[in-house]
């Protein structure tokens, strides 16, 4: 995780951002280590009573969205690889100098062990895509296809490079789907994931009214269409859209589906909604082996992220 500071999107109500983070982390390193990046070393970790499985890294980032530019584990014969694709801000919408630098730097300090590090030229955020770590990897064309990222590459050219990468069986492609006020053109962590190889959760709008209807009942349908390896059906499990709500008279991308699995626990973003209680009662049929840890996320959307955006796994 990379903590709030005072140089980033936080700065507004960074007291707010830090009271989320610190609620994430310390759910996160209850039952596994954690590696924290943070602006200041020390101020951050007088935050936090306990330290034994936190590793506290100082390095200056942009932001705070390590899903995007943290690193991706692959196993190649057994043996961990970590992937550091390029990151430029979601298509150039941000700086991201040094928000790109982190990987390299925890890499260079150890903090991955001996696991080699690849370095990739081609743009891609962790947030993009979704795998059901059996072959399948589920993204959007609006995202991977979108010329503000790899303008020089065709599709076949990024599926092939990506198969090569994650040692895939084929790619599933989402055209429609995406969030008012989502600044990340439809990642996947907010539209569609995995909850075992046969299983989809998905967001669904019900309402008519809402701008969303017609592109994400567009989504239902291709996921509909989708088979899994074995050629069945998946089984679809629909994320209401909560509410809608607003910064600034804008809509924010409140999505259920940026939840996070880690070790023994799901931890499943909510926003002071009706829905909430419903959402931790689905969560608990759908992974009924992990405790599901409701984390008020309001906070983190009003930046257009949740709780998946703001971590990023380190396979063993």
């Amino acid at each position: 995780m990379v903590f709030p500071h005072k140089k980033s999107d936080w700065a507004d109500d960074l007291k707010s951002a830090e009271s989320v983070f610190l609620r994430i982390a310390s759910s996160i390193c209850f039952n596994q280590k954690l590696i924290l990046v943070c602006d200041d070393r020390e101020r951050v970790k007088e935050m936090f009573c306990y330290h034994d499985k936190i590793s506290f890294v100082q390095f200056d980032t942009n932001d705070t969205w390590i899903r995007d530019f943290g690193p991706i584990t692959v196993y190649d014969e057994g043996e961990r690889k970590l992937i550091d694709f390029r990151f430029n801000g979601w298509g150039g919408k941000f700086d991201a100098t040094l928000d790109d630098q982190v990987t390299a730097y925890l890499h260079k300090n150890w903090h991955f062990g001996i696991s080699p590090l690849i370095h990739e030229q081609m743009v891609l955020e962790g947030g993009s895509i979704e795998s059901d770590g059996k072959g399948t990897l589920l993204t959007t064309a609006k995202c991977l296809l979108n010329p503000n990222r790899n303008p020089d590459i065709t599709k076949e050219e990024i599926e092939a490079k990506l198969t090569e990468l994650f040692g895939l069986k084929r790619i599933l492609w989402l055209h429609h789907g995406e969030l008012i006020g989502d600044d990340t053109d439809a990642h996947i962590d907010t539209l569609a994931r995995f909850i075992d190889p046969e299983t989809i959760a998905y967001v669904t709008c019900n309402d008519p009214d809402d701008p969303h209807y017609e592109e994400l009942k567009k989504m239902e349908e291709e996921l509909q269409s989708f088979t899994t390896l074995e050629g069945k059906p998946y089984r679809l499990i629909p994320l209401p859209l909560p509410a809608p709500k607003y910064k600034n008279g804008q809509r924010l991308p409140a999505t259920y589906a940026n939840f996070l699995i880690a070790n023994h626990v799901v931890l499943l973003p909510t926003y002071e909604d009706p829905l909430d209680k419903e959402m931790v009662t689905l969560f608990k049929t759908l992974f009924p082996t992990r405790e599901i840890i409701p984390i008020k996320s309001t906070r983190l959307i009003e930046e257009g992220g949740s709780i998946h955006c703001s971590t990023m796994q380190v396979a063993k």
